[in-house]
């Protein structure tokens, strides 16, 4: 029976690509297509299958990949990658968990690529108190100064956060930037319309497939559809559907969204139009590209 269903959940969501697919070629804003805000191409578990990635990606209905950095020594990695494939788009940041190594001059490397290369956004930053020994006082110096960094040059930001959101809110209402996106979201809903406030949209994608993340499903099915905006953290936060110990891929994004329309009561066509749009609003950049 479970094969049975599986079966047909396949053909359905199968079908459903293709209508979006046939859809988006009639489009003029090709908001029919799903757009991965958050897919790290350059991690070292994809080896060097980048290529098949981002095809199996496009087959899939996933139409553009955001790709942040982590650290100065892959800003020229994303760079590059973006530079090889159109429908991605870098973001140059310092992740919070990258921040005991990094130094001063990483700021200044910062705002070179953020000058000379012409990002969506600067990310991967924020904050990160879940690991204990991690130095707070040191990720916030360099939050701060990312965010002042956003705010000269009018860019959003794709925010890091756990254990961390009132301290980062602090922050946002300090340091005033164009919004962005709460990447991986699981806050509270307070919390969560805080940063809708601010101009943030709230980025879900594998942890909502799984049926004990209550909370979480919760947030999906009822904050407003046009705060929502799809990601996959790839290789990282893998879905339920996925077997153990594979890494995450930007072509499950459709799979996600089918969890998300389910959640909510609406099409994958609806999901698909909806994130896309909030996806092109929080991340203007993105509307000079082709998807």
């Amino acid at each position: 029976m479970r094969c049975n269903k599986f079966i047909f959940y396949s053909t359905t969501l199968t079908l459903t690509l293709s209508r979006l697919r046939e859809r988006e070629l009639e489009s003029d804003g090709n908001l029919n297509m799903f757009i991965d805000t958050h897919c790290h191409l350059d991690a070292a578990e994809f080896g060097d299958t980048q290529a098949d990635i981002v095809r199996d990606a496009a087959a899939a209905g996933v139409g553009r990949l955001v790709i942040p950095s982590v650290e100065r020594a892959n800003f020229e990695t994303v760079r590059a990658l973006c530079q090889r494939f159109p429908n991605c788009a870098p973001a140059y940041g310092i992740h919070p968990m990258y921040t005991g190594t990094a130094v001063p001059h990483d700021l200044d490397v910062l705002r070179e690529f953020l000058s000379q290369h012409q990002p969506v956004a600067i990310g991967e930053i924020g904050l990160d108190f879940f690991i204990k020994h991690y130095d707070q006082t040191r990720q916030e110096h360099f939050f701060v100064e990312q965010l002042k960094l956003a705010r000269d040059f009018d860019l959003p930001v794709l925010l890091h956060i756990r254990r961390a959101q009132d301290t980062i809110l602090k922050h946002l209402r300090q340091i005033k930037v164009r919004g962005g996106i709460a990447h991986a979201f699981n806050g509270s809903r307070q919390q969560a319309d805080e940063f809708i406030k601010l101009g943030f949209k709230l980025g879900f994608g594998g942890a909502m497939t799984y049926p004990r993340a209550t909370k979480l499903r919760e947030l999906a099915a009822t904050l407003p559809l046009e705060s929502i905006v799809l990601e996959t953290d790839a290789p990282d936060i893998p879905p339920d559907f996925l077997q153990r110990g594979l890494p995450n891929k930007p072509e499950y994004l459709a799979r996600m969204a089918q969890t998300l329309a389910e959640l909510r009561g609406l099409s994958v066509e609806e999901v698909a139009r909806a994130t896309t749009a909030n996806a092109l609003s929080v991340l203007p950049a993105l509307n000079t590209g082709a998807l």
